[in-house]
């Protein structure tokens, strides 16, 4: 709901649009997959009760890794963002 403001600030800033639509939207699945507001960790509970909450948050631990590694990598390597669309498009 905020992107449509802070993307013009974004841009004036100098930030790729496209870069910080990828940043924004695995940050966005790492704020659903985190506890304690996760709300894919619920949904996940509510199918599988038996289940405890504490061992479904070790699965879902090397994803969130995965997730942050992949924001750190984006924020030194912006490029890795904007290649196959470039390639894409010429």
């Amino acid at each position: 709901m905020t992107t449509p403001i802070i993307l013009p600030v974004i841009t004036a800033a100098g930030f790729d649009p496209i870069w910080f639509g990828v940043v924004l939207t695995i940050n966005m699945e790492l704020g659903l997959i985190t506890p304690p507001v996760g709300l894919n960790l619920f949904v996940i509970n509510g199918i599988t009760p038996d289940v405890k909450l504490t061992t479904i948050l070790r699965g879902a631990f090397p994803f969130m890794m995965c997730m942050v590694l992949s924001i750190v990598l984006l924020c030194v390597f912006p490029e890795i963002a904007t290649w196959l669309p470039t390639y894409l498009m010429g």
